[in-house]
């Protein structure tokens, strides 16, 4: 196996730039769904020296940004609840709500902690017996089965104080109500590499076939998204779509069973709402029955009541490809990293954020 610096080495880098180059025979307007994809698009520079006839849209690949605003005040709430503290993970703690942030909540004295995993959290519970430890579950299959394994540590471990607000969500159910809108108008799909070593490079076959979508499975050094690019651009280019992974390294056609199953074991699917593609059946996870004493929507009989999303916000038509960050009227000026508006400009794979760091202007 390469070491990873061997993906970013001039030798390897400027050959595979100048067949990109080369690749485009038909347009191309791809849509890469995963936010390292699109943070590392920006930090290599690759939008700088895409072809004419490349186009690269951003899609529901971050999952802090596709968490409803309905989600974002019933997480605040509950920091605000007597007995209880937070644990999650740091992109959330500035994403506002109605009304301020978990942030703000920490501010005038709710207990909010930031952890690295959600092992984190059930230790804070351990330590908290006396507090009832809320870890916000927010993510797509990547973190779903270090979750799930979690729960079945607090089951064995006895630990009675700890509980999961699972907002879990799905990459595929979302992106076939993506694929549908004839608005959208892609024919190629850069898939996630993260997603991807959980659930396969298979669970694309089927885009291939309904759409008729070019897909390539990536990493994320620039040697990998050169690469991928130019896979895409021969597929289409050929008139041959299929589901081509390049990243094997990670990522295998049948994904990792043992993982797979895990979620499955705790995990069961339900409809649950993105923020700009509204309420997706089948694309969320809630807890099984037989772990309802560690789902904390169960146990604390919580209510997810729907509010409008921020009033100029174009978070939602960013999310779904239909516009860039630099086309919402307050990009850059009301919405900045230190005062943001929308989840798009908070997280540290926002395609707001991105724009915003690396001074695209679209």
């Amino acid at each position: 196996m390469k070491h990873v610096d061997e993906y970013r080495d001039r030798a390897l880098i400027e050959p595979l730039a100048a067949e990109l180059q080369r690749a485009v025979s038909k347009p191309v307007r791809l849509m890469e769904i995963c936010g390292t994809h699109t943070m590392a698009i920006f930090r290599s520079g690759i939008r700088s020296i895409l072809p004419a006839g490349m186009e690269i849209v951003s899609g529901p690949g971050c999952p802090v940004c596709v968490t409803s605003a309905a989600h974002m005040d019933a997480f605040i709430s509950l920091a605000d609840a007597p007995g209880v503290r937070l644990a999650i993970f740091g992109d959330l703690f500035r994403v506002p709500g109605s009304n301020g942030s978990l942030a703000h909540a920490s501010s005038r004295g709710a207990k909010v902690e930031i952890v690295y995993s959600s092992m984190d959290a059930l230790d804070i519970a351990s330590r908290h017996p006396d507090d009832l430890v809320i870890f916000l579950g927010v993510g797509f299959e990547t973190t779903t089965p270090g979750i799930a394994a979690t729960i079945l540590a607090a089951q064995r471990q006895k630990i009675d104080n700890f509980c999961v607000f699972s907002t879990h969500k799905v990459i595929p159910e979302a992106l076939d109500v993506l694929l549908q809108d004839p608005e959208l108008q892609i024919n190629a799909l850069l898939c996630p590499g993260h997603v991807s070593a959980i659930i396969g490079a298979a669970a694309y076959q089927p885009f291939v076939d309904r759409y008729h979508l070019a897909c390539v499975v990536a990493g994320f050094e620039p040697a990998d998204l050169l690469n991928g690019l130019i896979r895409l651009a021969r597929q289409i280019g050929e008139d041959r779509p299929t589901v081509d992974n390049i990243y094997p390294r990670v990522v295998s056609w049948e994904g990792n069973h043992r993982a797979l199953a895990m979620v499955d074991e705790v995990f069961e699917a339900t409809d649950t709402q993105w923020r700009g593609l509204g309420v997706i059946p089948g694309s969320g996870l809630k807890i099984r029955e037989r772990y309802r004493d560690f789902d904390a929507e169960q146990r604390l009989a919580i209510v997810v009541t729907d509010v409008p999303e921020p009033k100029g916000c174009l978070c939602g038509q960013i999310l779904k490809g239909q516009t860039i960050p630099p086309r919402c009227p307050l990009f850059g000026s009301r919405c900045t990293p230190a005062s943001p508006v929308g989840p798009c400009m908070v997280s540290s794979e926002g395609t707001c954020a991105a724009y915003y760091k690396y001074g695209e202007t679209g």
